[in-house]
C-alpha cells in the first residue's frame, strides 16, 4: 500500500503499458527501457496493450515477463479502456501518450502520460495524474514509491 496524503491510497497490482509513443519509438524499445522494465516485472504483473504498428511488439518484448495484448476492433480507445477495466482500475496504473490511451488513463487508479519522442495528445495529457518527460522516469517513479508520494501529495 502507498499512502499519499490528501490525494488516494494506492495498492497497485498490475501496470498497463501503451507500446508505440510510450514503451516504444518507431517499434523499438531503447536498451536503458529494457532495463527498467525488467525491473517493472519484477516488481508488478505488466501488461502491454498496442496496435502493433510497427509490427515489432511480440519480438521486442518475448525477454520480459509481461503479456501482450495487440487490438483488434476498429475502436482502440474503447478496447484499451475494456481491458484495463478487466484488470481492475482500482489496482492498475496505466501509461499512455496517444489519443487512444486517454480513456484508460481517466480510468485507472494512477495514469502516467509520457511526453516522448512521439510528443502526448492533450486528451491524454489533461487525463492523467502525473506527467513525465520520458518513459525512463515513469519507471522510476513506479519503482520508487516515495517519488510518487512527493509529486502527489497535497
Amino acid at each position: 500500500m502507498i499512502e499519499i496524503p490528501h490525494f488516494k491510497n494506492l495498492e497497485i497490482e498490475n501496470i498497463l503499458f501503451d507500446y508505440n509513443g510510450t514503451l516504444a519509438t518507431d517499434g523499438h524499445l531503447k536498451p536503458e527501457t529494457g532495463l527498467l522494465l525488467k525491473e517493472v516485472c519484477q516488481s508488478y504483473r505488466v501488461y502491454v496493450i498496442t496496435a502493433d504498428t510497427f509490427g515489432t511488439v511480440k519480438e521486442a518484448l518475448k525477454a520480459f515477463d509481461l503479456e501482450v495484448l495487440i487490438l483488434s476492433s476498429d475502436d482502440h480507445t474503447r478496447e484499451k479502456a475494456a481491458f484495463l477495466a478487466s484488470l481492475g482500475t482500482e489496482i492498475t496504473v496505466t501509461l499512455g501518450n496517444g489519443n487512444n490511451d486517454a480513456k484508460m488513463i481517466k480510468d485507472a487508479v494512477l495514469s502516467i502520460a509520457i511526453l516522448g519522442d512521439e510528443g502526448c495528445s492533450a486528451e491524454t495529457l489533461n487525463a492523467s495524474d502525473i506527467v513525465c518527460k520520458d518513459i525512463g522516469s515513469a519507471m522510476e517513479l513506479l519503482l520508487s514509491p516515495k517519488r510518487l508520494i512527493a509529486t502527489l501529495r497535497r
